[in-house]
């Protein structure tokens, strides 16, 4: 089982959700692994650059200070896929049909013997996929300085459909 859960972008971007339900779910999830950590692969961390460089660069320059400090800060171990996540994306009939890179997700998480923390309506979809919801147990919050930037990083408010 992996050391940290592996998360993809909606969790991360989730921290900016527009609903609140899912803002504050995924936040908390965040902050309460501040120590212990969390994984993503390379591709899920660039799909956070994409959506955040969609919005104009006022609300750009409001959250890079944010993400820069979080991914320096807390423990975010940052993978690639393998051939072998490749592999099972591509043959596996359960992940037929999803965009590439939630297959590629799933079977990262397959491959290393844990699940993927997701928002993905899609993902939540299927039935015997290891996948479940960011959980906390209790609305946690950053430590200083990272809680001033985040504050002023909910410029950036993303609708759900973008995660």
């Amino acid at each position: 089982m992996p050391s940290a859960p592996l998360i993809d972008a909606s969790v991360f971007m989730g921290m900016h959700a527009r609903d609140d339900a899912t803002r504050v779910a995924c936040v908390s999830f965040m902050a309460e692994r501040f120590e212990a950590g969390v994984a993503m692969s390379w591709e899920q961390v660039g799909r956070c650059d994409d959506i955040v460089w969609g919005y104009d660069r006022d609300v750009q320059d409001a959250y890079y200070p944010f993400m820069d400090v979080l991914h320096s800060t807390m423990s975010v171990t940052r993978r690639p896929y393998d051939v072998a996540d490749v592999a099972l994306a591509l043959r596996d009939r359960s992940l037929a049909d999803l965009p590439l890179h939630e297959a590629l997700a799933v079977a990262m998480a397959c491959n290393r013997g844990g699940h993927l923390v997701t928002i993905s309506p899609r993902l939540h979809d299927r039935p015997g996929l290891p996948i479940g919801r960011p959980v906390a147990t209790a609305v946690a919050e950053f430590p200083e300085p990272l809680a001033g930037l985040y504050a002023r990083s909910l410029q950036l408010r993303i609708d759900r459909g973008t995660l």
